[in-house]
């Protein structure tokens, strides 16, 4: 870093506006993958999401299975009961005998009554538990092929972008390494606060490149004469002249052809 400080203000603006081109060109490249690696994100989620209420359902249908092979066992107990009952019922030795026997063969009756009732409870529940699995189920089988062909999609613009991106931010490395940690902070802290990412820019027509407002003749010299660094006082960006932007933009176009 110590060979910085021995940079003229040319050799900076060469250095800066050199970076620029190469972050922009980065920039080029992440914007072909877009938003997709976002809906992959997403759609990963919503496959956990899905995947987790599935799981969730299927437990709730096997312990309504399961409740309800209960009420049948016990169904089958107070039947028991009830043929036991009535056996004991033809062996009474008088009436409060008989009398009390068949109190508990209508309670066990009653049973039986209110465990069917609460089987056919569960049938119901259970058909449209099964029919939201399915649902769920189909839902989840669509968003997984979506994901696995969102994810194709964005292998194939890795594996051809990937490589480009890594020399890319290699050659960026390279150049913040010639550059002064507050110029390199200005430009960052510039171009994070744009839209484009341009935080150099240069004069075209008497404007600072994208904008309509006009650069004194004045200022132009200056910014011309690279004996300071200068930023355009509507944008902020840093200026260079276009004699100067088009030589480094030769340049850096004899190094993107390398890639």
């Amino acid at each position: 870093m110590a060979n910085t400080k021995e940079l003229s203000v040319e050799e900076k603006l060469r250095a800066i506006y050199a970076l620029q081109l190469i972050d922009s060109k980065i920039d080029e490249i992440r914007n072909v993958r877009g938003e997709l690696p976002l809906e992959v994100e997403d759609l990963e989620d919503e496959v956990a999401g899905l995947s987790k209420r599935l799981d969730k359902l299927n437990d709730d249908l096997n312990n309504i299975d399961h409740q309800a092979k209960e009420k049948k066992n016990n169904i089958d107990d107070h039947k028991a009961a009830i043929k036991k009952y009535t056996e004991q019922q033809k062996n009474v030795r008088n009436n409060r005998e008989f009398n009390s026997l068949s109190k508990e063969i209508e309670f066990q009756e009653l049973e039986i009554q209110l465990a069917e009732k609460h089987i056919k409870e569960m049938k119901v529940t259970f058909e449209n538990k099964k029919e939201i699995v399915n649902q769920t189920k189909d839902k989840l089988e669509s968003k997984e092929n979506h994901l696995k062909h969102k994810k194709a999609e964005l292998s194939d613009i890795m594996a051809e972008t990937e490589k480009d991106e890594n020399f890319l931010i290699e050659k960026s490395n390279d150049f913040r390494g010639k550059i002064e940690a507050r110029l390199l902070a200005a430009y960052d802290r510039i171009r994070n606060s744009v839209v484009n990412g341009l935080a150099v820019v240069s004069i075209e027509r008497g404007a600072s490149a994208g904008s309509f407002f006009t650069i004194p003749p004045q200022t132009q010299m200056e910014i011309a004469g690279r004996k300071k660094i200068l930023t355009d006082e509507h944008s902020g960006r840093i200026l260079v002249d276009s004699v100067l932007a088009d030589e480094e933009r030769e340049k850096m176009d004899k190094i993107f052809a390398k890639m």
